[in-house]
């Protein structure tokens, strides 16, 4: 069964609550919710207080995706905020090993994130302790970008490493540019959640949106 998780990145500001409770009415079982730091991405987006400010507010999965240069950092704070996925890039962690321990310690499922120039057998030594692999069909930084064709051969591989090493539980994420038509060939591939934001909080009927991408 694929799941839906819209992007706090194409919600309304200015109501964020009101927004989350309304996608998790119109179906979606996961809020996906990117830190940025201004550094590894260029640019800004939200930090550990709004998503200790948001549990409260709605019972969806929290997916949280750091792009930044020291998640290490985040750890601790985003175990007490309520954060069910932790996700960090790979481009940024010498010690990747390291932190997915780390991660799962504080009582967290440990993901990693491809840039889409970063390649899957990045992920070798380490697929077999991963709960997921996002893998970016957009440039990381900004929303309503163009999805990268190339990701579906890379959902596919991820898909056979995982299989290599025994890995039957790990999910296989993609983010950037998904809608109806893109979420199609992404889980035909082999993708498990699938990230939506401008498709989803830009639509006239969000549910149906989700249905949609859902297939």
């Amino acid at each position: 069964m694929v799941r839906v998780a819209p992007s706090m990145l194409s919600a309304d500001f200015a109501k964020l609550a009101e927004e989350i409770k309304d996608i998790e009415n119109c179906g979606a079982e996961v809020l996906h919710i990117d830190i940025m730091d201004g550094h590894f991405v260029p640019n800004l987006s939200f930090g550990v207080p709004i998503v200790k400010a948001l549990r409260p507010h709605t019972k969806l999965v929290f997916d949280v995706h750091l792009m930044v240069t020291n998640p290490d950092m985040y750890v601790e704070e985003l175990a007490k905020a309520g954060t069910t996925y932790f996700t960090f890039h790979i481009e940024t962690v010498p010690h990747a090993h390291r932190l997915i321990q780390e991660i799962k310690k504080h009582g967290m499922k440990a993901g990693v994130s491809l840039n889409p120039s970063t390649p899957v057998s990045a992920l070798e030594d380490i697929a077999s302790d991963l709960d997921l692999i996002l893998i970016m069909s957009v440039n990381p930084g900004f929303g309503g970008q163009s999805f990268i064709s190339q990701a579906v051969n890379k959902i596919a591989k991820a898909k056979a490493l995982l299989a290599s090493v025994g890995n039957n539980t790990c999910e296989i994420e993609v983010d950037g540019g998904i809608n109806a038509d893109t979420a199609k060939v992404c889980r035909e591939a082999g993708a498990t959640l699938l990230v939506a934001g401008s498709a989803v909080f830009g639509a006239e009927d969000r549910k149906a949106m989700i249905t949609a991408i859902r297939g």
